[in-house]
């Protein structure tokens, strides 16, 4: 007799600590599994619905839009103090989010130096590109993490947490989906001088060096190495972007610095970034380099705090019945003019309210202001952004 969809869902969600009678038990939500051996087995998922709403008239290049921004389901095993092992798969985008396995040396060697990681992981620069798509404070990264931000690549990485500072490092190739093509050298560290619950300061420096390498297309021709800077304005579903170096021709090397801040003190935080890049060119074409930065605050009105770990930030935990309910600002900026390209220059501020009726569902609006300029062309819009968010 075959099992309903019905009849399958009912037995995912089995009361916690079911058993199945072999040392193999599972709980409701998330769905997860005890397995013999101390291992663990995890679904994890993360869906988001987004309505993008122009305000007024914002000109021709900028549209009305609504639709999945982001699909995101896997799955974890792992053995605490041992390894953990994930994947997972992007359906909006159709793209591999994480894909790695990562060792506990201690479990290793006797003695912890750190953690080793091998797979498509984020590469170590800055908080928010770094930052996990269900924990992000805005509805999208900030204009310079759209732009600088190197994104997802194939690679060994390793990172060391003491209670005062943490230092990650890697090295990288291409993505999964055949991208990037290059290989890069990434790094950070942080001090941490302050790092309990609700209360925490941290103060980091970042950056990356990479040699873009070219590609052969369909006929058989030699594509040289090209790099390409530009962010969407702060709305997800929109193609346009406002601000674009359009494609630099002989990248050579690419190099990428980042500064960045965090502080948590109760219901309150501020977190800011400053990231920039220059890209160096053959053929005697002059170097290219760019920059920005972001300043952003929040404040839990039902007195949260925000989640600090592994030098990166979560969302509050709520704990009261109504959940929790936070207020948003953000300041963003651009610079994509240098040796003779007209990139354009933007400045958005963003405010927005954040609600987390329990720990697996988030509401969020934005409303941005936005101020581009691009050679002769300039645009000024304003924005209205609206998301519900489930995830485990």
């Amino acid at each position: 007799m075959r099992l309903s969809t019905h009849a399958a869902l009912l037995a995912l969600l089995a009361p916690i600590g079911a058993s199945a009678g072999d040392g193999t038990s599972r709980q409701a939500w998330p769905p997860k599994w005890s397995l013999p051996g101390e291992h663990e087995l995890v679904l994890t998922g993360n869906a988001a619905y987004d309505r993008n709403e122009v305000l007024g008239d914002a000109g021709p290049r900028l549209d009305d839009a609504h639709g999945w921004r982001r699909r995101e389901f896997g799955f974890g095993l792992k053995r605490k103090g041992v390894y953990d092992l994930g994947a997972a798969f992007d359906f909006a985008s159709r793209t591999w989010m994480d894909v790695a396995v990562r060792v506990e040396t201690k479990a290793v060697t006797g003695r912890d130096v750190g953690r080793v990681r091998l797979g498509q992981t984020k590469l170590p620069l800055g908080f928010e590109g770094n930052t996990a798509t269900r924990s992000s404070l805005f509805l999208e990264n900030s204009l310079p993490t759209q732009a600088f931000y190197p994104g997802r690549r194939i690679g060994l990485d390793w990172a060391f947490e003491q209670p005062a500072y943490l230092v990650n490092a890697g090295y990288y190739g291409n993505d999964l989906q055949g991208n990037n093509r290059g290989r890069v050298f990434a790094a950070r560290a942080a001090w941490t001088p302050r790092k309990a619950a609700g209360d925490v300061l941290h103060l980091g420096i970042a950056g990356t060096r990479e040699r873009p390498d070219g590609e052969i297309d369909g006929r058989g021709n030699v594509v040289p190495a090209s790099a390409r800077w530009r962010a969407r304005p702060e709305a997800g579903l929109t193609p346009t972007r406002l601000v674009d170096s359009g494609t630099l021709a002989g990248a050579e090397r690419v190099e990428r610095v980042g500064m960045e801040a965090l502080w948590i003190h109760g219901a309150w935080s501020l977190q800011g970034e400053h990231m920039g890049q220059r890209t160096q060119r053959t053929a005697g074409r002059p170097s290219y380099a760019a920059d920005g930065g972001y300043i952003a605050g929040s404040w839990i009105l039902t007195g949260e705090s925000r989640v600090y770990t592994g030098g990166n930030v979560g969302n509050p935990v709520p704990q009261g019945s109504a959940g929790a309910f936070e207020l948003t600002a953000r300041r963003s900026w651009i610079d994509l003019d240098d040796a003779g390209i007209a990139g354009g220059r933007q400045r958005n501020w963003t405010v927005g309210a954040n609600w987390y009726p329990n720990r697996y569902l988030k509401l969020q609006a934005n409303y941005v202001r936005v101020d581009a300029t691009r050679g002769a062309v300039s645009t000024d819009g304003d924005l209205f952004l609206l998301r519900a968010q489930t995830h485990f």
